[in-house]
């Protein structure tokens, strides 16, 4: 069915991959009675049960059912087999904005034209109670004539996924573009979030570079915790008060999306504004049945049509939804490409109380000391000296999400290939029930924008892993 020149359900002819991931493939299609060229995304049922994504997916649909706005990309209707679910989508071909700023900054009048764009789309989504979470470059795409338009609502969360706070739990999104409130884990406003990662947006736009970059992860959330960047040398003033406004690490002072609108900058040479629907000239379609897009029997084989869905429960994000559906937030990312020397890190998607037991009963087995520090460190002490002394190994703790974790090892004193021996022959083999993955283990292409002189070399390794969003 999923080959080119197959029919789809009596009505799409599928045409070329344009993509794909771990749970998903996106394909051309024609409508064959209209006409309408459409980007099919074919979903696997048994995948997505398996990792328990039918949350994710059921939310995905309400949210994009709830968005027609021109700088949005449209779901048209949803259909499902035995085995599939069908997303029939609008098809946007000029490809991902990550294409264009890949080879460098873009003119201050482009870049203006696509923020005011951006911004006129993110303060719709958020008038319809819609927080997108995961805002960057490889999520923005261009149509034909050059206009943008945001898309992979798989990270959105709804007003209805707030506590009884009024703020979002779930920490997810891509490193580099990622709020502080998101990273600090203490309850978020997802509509500040996403200002802030529009501020990212519009610096790398102008720029060609991100304003936060640190091979190390935690590094880098430092410096965006303190919002640490320099403005380059040719950013005019309006822009820089601007930005400085946006990227304010203070959640409560941060600017909002209608003084943004009306600022002087955005305002300047602008022309064309986008036409913003209305609530009510929203048609969210006849009530679809979300339930049933699920069911795996052989009556289903025709499509259910599209329907506006019930409004989801909150949902935490585990490993899987996380990487899986944030192309940006691959593996890579989190880990620095150096060779390994005194540090390694590993990812795990077991609770930290499981991990710190695990490491307690490594210990143990090789008779060594460990003690328990304040936010989630631990220290590993042999009890034999060696060369250098008595070898020590620090292990943190980060928590990405409750199910979610990554585990810093590193030589805090000792002797270098000590350290190594033990990592290599007991502690690594010990940890294997823990361990989700290694440092390095996986290779994935690094889905961040790098400084001008890496940039080439960036475009070229996202072609490879641009599906992988998808």
């Amino acid at each position: 069915m999923e080959n080119k020149g197959a029919i789809l359900m009596e009505r799409y002819e599928l045409g070329r991959l344009l993509g794909q991931g771990t749970f998903a493939k996106v394909y051309y299609a024609r409508d064959i009675k209209s006409g309408l060229s459409v980007a099919i995304k074919i979903i696997d049922k048994e995948k997505i049960l398996k990792v328990g994504m039918i949350d994710q997916i059921k939310r995905e649909i309400s949210v994009m059912r709830l968005i027609k706005h021109p700088n949005v990309v449209e779901l048209y209707e949803v259909m499902a087999s035995k085995t599939k679910i069908y997303f029939v989508m609008e098809y946007v071909k000029g490809g991902e904005l990550f294409n264009k700023v890949s080879k460098g900054k873009l003119k201050e009048s482009v870049a203006r034209k696509y923020f005011w764009q951006l911004i006129s789309a993110v303060d719709y989504c958020h008038s319809r109670g819609v927080c997108h979470r995961d805002l960057k470059p490889e999520n923005l795409l261009l149509d034909e004539h050059g206009n943008l338009k945001v898309s992979d609502f798989g990270l959105s969360a709804l007003a209805e996924s707030k506590r009884q706070d009024g703020l979002l739990h779930t920490t997810c999104g891509t490193p580099a573009y990622v709020a502080p409130e998101v990273i600090n884990r203490r309850g978020y406003d997802g509509c500040k979030a996403d200002i802030w990662s529009c501020g990212v947006i519009l610096y790398v736009l102008l720029a060609g570079y991100l304003p936060f970059h640190d091979p190390n992860l935690m590094e880098m959330y430092k410096k965006i915790g303190k919002g640490e960047f320099k403005f380059p040398n040719w950013f005019a003033p309006e822009v820089r008060k601007l930005l400085s406004k946006i990227l304010d690490p203070n959640p409560n002072t941060r600017i909002s999306i209608a003084k943004i609108m009306g600022s002087s900058w955005l305002r300047r040479e602008l022309n064309v504004k986008p036409q913003v629907n209305t609530a009510e000239e929203v048609n969210e379609g006849d009530p679809l049945d979300l339930d049933a897009v699920f069911v795996s029997t052989a009556e289903d084989r025709n499509s259910v049509k599209d329907q506006k869905p019930e409004m989801e429960k909150p949902l935490n994000l585990n490993a899987f939804d996380i990487i899986s559906l944030s192309s940006g937030f691959d593996l890579s990312g989190l880990f620095e490409e150096a060779d390994l020397k005194k540090e390694v890190r590993f990812t795990s998607n077991k609770p930290a109380s499981v991990i710190i037991s695990k490491l307690q009963d490594i210990a143990k087995c090789l008779k060594l000391k460990i003690k328990k520090k304040d936010r989630g460190l631990l220290k590993i002490e042999g009890c034999k000296e060696g060369r250098k002394g008595a070898v020590c190994i620090d292990a943190e703790i980060f928590e990405v999400t409750p199910s979610f974790h990554i585990v810093e090892m590193k030589k805090s004193n000792g002797d270098t290939l000590e350290y190594r021996k033990i990592m290599k022959d007991n502690i690594r083999p010990a940890l294997k029930d823990v361990v989700w993955t290694w440092q390095g283990e996986h290779e994935q292409q690094r889905r961040q924008l790098l400084p001008a002189e890496q940039q080439q070399q960036g475009h070229e390794a996202q072609q490879q892993s641009s599906s992988d969003s998808l």
